[in-house]
Order: C-alpha cells, then structure tokens, then sequence
C-alpha cells in the first residue's frame, strides 16, 4: 500500500510532539503555564462576556426592539451594553450599602467594649483565687527569661522583614490583578459588541480548514453546552435568591438583628460555589456577636441547617430543574467537580454534566426515533 507525503507529514509531526512529550515533560509545563498565565485575562474577559451577554440579550428585547431607523439600531447595542454594567453595579452597591456601614459599626462596637472587657479581665487575674495560684506558680518556676526573650526578639524581628516583604508582594499582587481585571472587562465589551462579527470570521476559518461535517457536529456541540451553561447560570442567579430570601424570613422570624443587610449580603455571596456561604456566614456573625453573642452563635446553627436543606433540597432541584438535569446528577456533578477541580471544577461540574447528559439523551432519542426538544 503506497503511503501519500500527507500521511508521512501527519505521521512525522505526530512523532515529533510524542517525543517531545516524553524528553522535555518539565520545560512543556512551564511553557503551557507560562501561556495561561498570560491568557488569564482573555479567558477571565470571555467568561465576563459570556455572562454579560445574558442580560443583554434580555435587555435589548426592551430597548425599541421594533425600531427601523438605523440610528436606533447601531444605539441599541452599546445602551444595552451601559445598562447591563449600571444594573449590575448599582445590585452590587445596593447589598454593600446594606452591610459595609452595619460591619463597619459592629467592629467599631467591639474595638469600643475592649477596654472594659480588658479591665474585667485583669480584674480577674488580681482579684480571682486561681489566678493568683497561676501566678505564685509561675513565679516559683525555673524559666529561663532571658533565652525566652531573646527567641521572642529574633521571631519578631523576622516577622517584621517578613511582613515588609508580603507588604510589597501584596501591593504588586493587587496591582497586577487591577491591570487583569481592566484588560478582562474591556475584552470581554469587545466581545459582547462585535458577537456577530467575531462569530462570522470564526465561522470562515472554520468552514475554510475543517471538514464540512466537522463543523456541522461543532456547532451542535456549541449550541447544547451554550443552551445549557445560561439555564445553569440563570438557575443559580434563581437559587441565590430564594436562598437569601429564605435567610432574611428566617432570620426575622427568630428575631435575629440586621436581617435585611445579612440576608441580601448572604444572597449574593451565594453566587461564589463552596466559599460564598463560609463568607456570608462570617460576615453575618461578626454582625450579631457585637449585639448578643448567644443569637450569633444561633444564626450560624440557623444557617448550617438552612444551608444542608438549600443543597438537598433547593438547589438540586432550582439548578437541575432548569437545566433539565435530575438532582441526584446535580449532587454528583457537584461532588466530582470539587473534588477533582477545586471551586473551578464545582463550578463547571454541573453545567458540563448537564451538556453530557442532553447529549447522551439527544442521541439516544435519535436512534429511537423520538423527536428533539429544546
């Protein structure tokens, strides 16, 4: 059988990469961490864009969507645009306004009842029986000052060079994700704006350089993950805020404090998978210890039972409900995930569980006959 020069090409650049591979392990990671760390914040602005691209969708359906003039129609994109960023900071600034003050108020109460409670505590060391056995103990024990205060000065001393250097590490590390976070968001309003454009060049090249049923498979794949990922994104947005509402009518109902500002701060913090309600959490109980430390210690056992019924009940059935998907797959996707991808890896578990699952259902349907449904 004759071989072509093409296959020989595939086969010798296929050689090529598999040696590689196995030589130079080591210098192909630091190259490919290398280009993600500088692709971080294309990768960062797409995913803004992905998202942003949901509510301008839904809001250039109100902006004169039956406008002919074309003034009208090159305008509604950017004010689409615009109003989807001032929605999206004014929520935030909104659930902020709520809490900052109110935390801002509760440290300044603590740092306020801390020389009383100083004052009562060295009441207690000179006044208390068990104390003042502490202290003859103490001062009837062989201990070595000297070498303890030399130890404390060296451990000092270093956690001042210490803390110089991770000053500056900190300021460069902010510095760095600002300038990030800048290239992000003006990425990602590119892409939100010239959507139709950018797809039609790809589409080119696509259709240029790749088999004809390739692509036709490639669109497929896009549009089901596509359909899939809003409905998930969507479905989370829902459950943050039944979650949040739920937080606040419980809270009220016990008579707990700042109900309103908590509730809005723990509704919004659930929007970060796994760490949003480990910070809500501790934000609402720096909030209440400040007014009673018994109802602190009572909203975080609130909290911990309204959570195990929100991801037993609520969620799987929110999320999965909304992207078709049956709780018991949820829970699932959502334990891989994190087990295999950290908060990354639960984030994208149930969305790329829900794309495989209408897949597997989409192609069984086929081979039965059945029609396809959105």
């Amino acid at each position: 059988m004759k071989i072509s020069r093409s296959q020989v090409l595939h086969l010798a650049v296929g050689a090529a990469v598999f040696l590689l591979v196995i030589l130079y392990p080591a210098q192909l990671w630091a190259g490919l961490k290398t280009l993600l760390s500088v692709l971080t914040p294309l990768v960062i602005g797409a995913a803004l864009a992905y998202c942003m691209n949901l509510i301008v969708v839904r809001l250039e359906k109100v902006f004169w969507p039956h406008a002919k003039a074309k003034a009208a129609q090159k305008l509604r994109r950017p004010a689409a645009i615009v109003a989807a960023i001032v929605l999206t900071v004014v929520i935030l600034a909104g659930v902020l306004r709520l809490v900052v003050p109110q935390f801002i108020a509760a440290l300044d109460g603590f740092f306020t009842s801390l020389p009383e409670t100083l004052t009562k505590l060295n009441d207690w060391l000179t006044k208390s029986d068990q104390a003042t056995a502490l202290t003859k103990k103490l001062a009837s024990a062989d201990i070595d000052w000297t070498s303890i205060q030399t130890k404390v000065t060296k451990y000092l001393s270093a956690g001042v060079s210490g803390l110089f250097s991770g000053s500056l590490s900190l300021v460069g590390s902010v510095f760095s994700g600002v300038v990030n976070f800048i290239l992000a968001f003006t990425f990602a309003i590119y892409l939100v704006a010239g959507k139709e454009g950018i797809g039609s060049r790809l589409n080119r090249v696509g259709a240029a350089f790749l088999p004809t049923k390739f692509m036709a498979k490639l669109h497929y794949l896009l549009h089901e993950a596509d359909l899939m990922f809003s409905r998930f994104i969507v479905g989370q947005v829902t459950e943050a805020f039944i979650l949040g509402t739920l937080c606040t009518l419980g809270m009220l109902l016990f008579r707990f404090p700042n109900a309103g500002s908590i509730g809005a701060f723990i509704g919004m913090t659930a929007l970060i998978p796994m760490l949003g309600a480990y910070i809500g959490g501790a934000i609402g109980f720096v909030l209440i210890v400040v007014v009673s430390p018994l109802k602190a210690v009572l909203f975080v056992v609130y909290l911990v039972v309204l959570q195990q019924l929100e991801g037993n009940l609520i969620y799987p059935r929110v999320v999965g409900g909304s992207i078709g998907l049956p709780g018991i797959v949820v829970l699932a996707a959502v334990t891989i995930g994190s087990g295999l991808g950290g908060i990354l890896g639960m984030l994208l578990g149930v969305p790329l569980a829900a794309t495989a699952y209408r897949l597997i259902r989409n192609a069984t349907w086929q081979k039965e006959g059945r029609p396809l449904s959105e």
